[in-house]
């Protein structure tokens, strides 16, 4: 999961901060995640899903397919 959270971010050019400003997911979370010290709760998820437009699966490493499924 981590790496995947942290391509999305990076392939947007965003830092943490950035990130936490658009979803409002505070910075040392967003970095406990991305260093896979921590995992984000469902809701978190969501919001960072929506945010990339990309699939929780994605997100979880359980597909190499960013698609949403829909």
């Amino acid at each position: 999961m981590k790496t995947n959270l942290k391509k999305l971010r990076k392939d947007r050019r965003l830092t943490q901060i950035m990130l936490q400003m658009q979803t409002g997911i505070e910075q040392a979370l967003i970095s406990k995640y991305e260093n896979g010290t921590r995992i984000p709760p469902t809701e978190t998820l969501l919001i960072l899903a929506d945010y990339y437009e990309v699939s929780i699966d994605y997100i979880l490493c359980r597909t190499d397919n960013p698609k949403i499924n829909k």
